[in-house]
């Protein structure tokens, strides 16, 4: 009997339905994603209040980016050695501790700029060592039958957050001002604290276990580039941010087509097209060639970003973004599989760190090409010549790497070994 179409299409709930584990995963992201999106919209709203500086606010970035890069390498090889679920839980409180020295900043007479400036970078530091842990998680409470579901379920619950925690922000920054902000934000880690604290022990191999220091980390680092496949993902997520990521942009676009009032809608597009893949995203379970598709969902936000370069209204470039946003999705999603399902258990936590580093680098690379661009040119052909290039890079990605190309998950013996040993959902389900 055949599937109905609708089935095929819809999102697949399986892994909330039948893994509890995953279900307080799942509650436990949604939480404090939502919180985080609370602060990551405040901290440049009150760092703008106190200086009036564009730059004071871009400074924010560059602050986080060194913690985040020591602080992920060393977080992936924490969570291939200690037991997972310590480790996020561990995350959250120090997470709420800083929410809560933000909070006490905002109340000051006179808040420290240096303070948030240290928050911040505390923060990125925080995601380094957690995040690891936390996406490392998965393939040890789902089955490997279902981690596209899963992957999709939380590609989903992230689009959910960044629509609705910046909103949410917005209204409490104008009714109540950033220690209000601060201060949801410290309740969320608290909520996801107490969820997330119902999970499981996710405890490490006693091979992983006995392994530590900067010699553990790089192991791992030997390891990803052993995977050409993976790193081809690598390259054309890292060509796609730093040649077409267009948000330090989106003020310009909305005052070259008059429009103030779509600002907000700039930003969000993207999201709302994330959701749209997560909620139609049932289709990807019979995708066997994962490569291809992070390749073509490349080339695909490519080229939406570069036809807003030529979009005739703000509602053209509104649509390119829904389209792109689509497409981002899509390629996170396979790119989260390829390693979800290949990658063996003792290096999932390192193999995360390096995920987070590839994806967090290119979009600062990419405001920085994107701004000088439309300074040297102008801002349509900042976003023209980004999307072109974006297309080409990706290209050029898939014959530097065939590896990725010719990747099939029906094929590959990685993931064949890791179907074969059942690791995943071996804390149980339903």
């Amino acid at each position: 009997m055949r599937m109905p179409a609708k089935r095929r299409i819809r999102v697949d709930l399986t892994p909330l339905r039948i893994y509890p584990q995953f279900r307080l995963l799942f509650a436990g992201g949604l939480v404090t994603s939502m919180g985080s999106m609370i602060t990551y919209v405040a901290i440049p709203y009150q760092v703008a209040e106190i200086t009036g500086s564009y730059v004071a606010v871009g400074l924010i970035g560059l602050a986080e980016l060194v913690p985040l890069v020591v602080f992920g390498l060393y977080g992936g090889s924490l969570a291939d050695r200690l037991d997972k679920r310590r480790v996020v839980i561990a995350g959250e409180v120090a997470a709420f501790l800083l929410a809560g020295v933000l909070a006490i900043n905002a109340v000051l007479p006179e808040p420290r700029l240096a303070v948030i400036y240290v928050v911040a970078m505390l923060f990125a530091a925080v995601d380094g060592l957690q995040r690891p842990s936390l996406d490392a998680i998965l393939p040890r409470v789902v089955s490997h039958e279902d981690l596209s579901a899963a992957g999709a379920l939380n590609s989903l619950r992230w689009n959910l957050s960044s629509i609705a925690g910046p909103a949410i922000s917005g209204a409490v920054l104008a009714g109540s001002g950033p220690a209000a902000a601060y201060a949801l934000d410290a309740l969320s880690f608290v909520v996801s604290a107490a969820i997330l604290w119902r999970l499981a022990p996710v405890r490490p191999t006693l091979v992983e276990a006995a392994q530590r220091g900067l010699r553990h980390i790089v192991s791992g680092m030997r390891y990803a580039w052993s995977r050409k496949d993976i790193v081809g993902t690598y390259a054309v997520d890292l060509a796609a941010m730093t040649f077409a990521f267009p948000f330090a942009l989106f003020p310009f676009i909305a005052e070259d087509f008059a429009a103030p009032w779509a600002l907000g809608l700039l930003y969000s597009a993207g999201f709302v097209g994330g959701m749209a893949f997560g909620i139609t995203s049932g289709w990807t379970t019979r995708i066997r060639h994962h490569g291809r598709a992070v390749a073509f969902a490349g080339v695909a936000w490519g080229a939406a970003i570069g036809l807003t370069g030529i979009a005739p209204t703000i509602w053209w470039v509104l649509g390119f973004l829904v389209i792109a946003g689509y497409f981002d999705m899509l390629s996170g999603h396979f790119r989260q599989l390829m390693w979800n399902q290949s990658i063996p258990d003792d290096m999932r936590g390192r193999m995360a760190g390096i995920e987070m580093l590839s994806y967090s680098i290119g979009p600062l690379l990419g405001q920085i090409r994107s701004t000088s661009a439309a300074q040297l040119t102008s801002l349509r052909v900042s976003l023209a010549s980004g999307g072109v290039i974006c297309v080409v890079a990706v290209i050029l990605a898939c014959a530097a790497f065939p590896a990725m190309w010719r990747y099939d998950a029906t094929r590959d013996a990685r993931t064949e070994r890791n179907r074969q040993g059942g690791a995943g959902g071996e804390i149980g389900a339903e």
